[in-house]
């Protein structure tokens, strides 16, 4: 499932790639451990609440264990010359 697109959970919510830029940089700070994770990552992405980013932090888990099971092809990319 693309990023920006239906969550698996049925909740729509559409991404930026300005978003999902911050998404990252806040989950490489703000670590599992950190108090009120979601509250300051929602913060740092900016126009999102918590449980949307923490939905957001969900389907990529998804994503990733499905990449990693062999459920999601990988691109037949082609060499398009020198």
């Amino acid at each position: 499932m693309p990023s920006g697109t239906m969550s698996s959970r049925g909740t729509e919510t559409t991404w930026t790639l300005k978003q999902n830029k911050a998404f990252e940089r806040a989950l490489a700070i703000y670590d599992k451990d950190t108090p009120d994770r979601w509250d300051n990552i929602a913060k740092a992405v900016g126009g999102k609440t918590s449980q949307q980013v923490k939905s957001h932090y969900e389907d990529l888990l998804e994503d990733i264990k499905n990449i990693e099971a062999g459920q999601v092809p990988f691109p037949n990319y082609t060499n398009t010359g020198n």
